[in-house]
């Protein structure tokens, strides 16, 4: 527990028996549960896992690869299954550092937010260490999703070190998550949509010398070209219903915010 609140770590993992082990190590221990999600691997991920020592462990399985956007929303169902209070996700590849941890977890338990993201441009020196066409595919993808969902103060889109309290797991939950790369955007637009606060929190970018992207271009345009166009869409659509019911507010009924 930290600050006697009930804490759970959600690890999305698809072939990464190399790394698993480290990454479960790697989390701190006041982490009451630690979920480590195989989605599909080929290799070895889901038995090492299950030998780590670790309390509060659970490994959950998906019989194929079905993306890691299915992988954390699976995690995030058994998370909110064993009522902890704030839900965090660090991938399985040990690409994230635990030392950030407490500071997204206690962003959310300090009230001022609902979900915590990293914020990986906030590092200094973060030029020097992330791929340039991984720096310049996020700069863009950022300001597309700022533009979209409405929150001016994101700038790391695609950062998938996160932390959410109960409220911001049933927005994302309400319905089916985007199963693939394009789910933090979809995550950021369900929330904004059921006005919940997001904050970006300074997060040290990792990149070992054995990195590589696993994105395919030609795969992820449509999709995400898709996501962000529905998006707009929508943000439109509320600021509409918000005007007509400033004009004729006996009218519209506007959402909640």
């Amino acid at each position: 527990m930290l600050s006697g609140r009930r804490i759970a770590v959600v690890v999305p993992a698809f072939n990464e028996a190399e790394k698993i082990a480290r990454t479960i190590r790697s989390i701190p221990g006041f982490v009451d549960h630690v979920l480590v999600v195989d989605d599909g691997s080929a290799d070895a991920t889901s038995r090492i896992a299950r030998r780590s020592q670790r309390r509060g462990l659970e490994v959950l399985s998906h019989a194929h690869n079905r993306g890691v956007g299915a992988a954390i929303a699976t995690g995030y169902l058994r998370a909110r299954g064993l009522c902890a209070d704030v839900t965090a996700v660090m991938a399985g590849d040990s690409q994230m550092d635990p030392a950030d941890l407490v500071a997204l977890i206690k962003a959310v338990l300090s009230g001022g937010a609902d979900y915590a993201k990293g914020n990986r441009f906030a590092w200094p020196g973060v030029c020097h260490v992330m791929p340039w066409s991984r720096l310049l595919g996020n700069c863009i993808l950022s300001f597309l999703t700022r533009w979209a969902s409405g929150y001016s103060g994101l700038f790391d889109s695609q950062c998938g070190y996160t932390a959410a309290n109960r409220r911001a797991l049933d927005a994302i939950l309400a319905g089916p998550i985007f199963p693939r790369y394009g789910y933090p955007n979809d995550l950021l637009f369900r929330l904004a949509a059921a006005g919940a606060r997001v904050v970006d929190v300074p997060v040290r970018p990792v990149y070992g010398p054995d990195w590589r992207s696993g994105i395919r271009i030609s795969r992820v345009v449509g999709p995400l070209t898709l996501l962000l166009v529905r998006a707009m869409l929508a943000r439109m659509g509320r600021g509409v219903v918000r005007l007509l019911g400033r004009i004729w507010p006996t009218l519209v009924e506007l959402p909640p915010t």
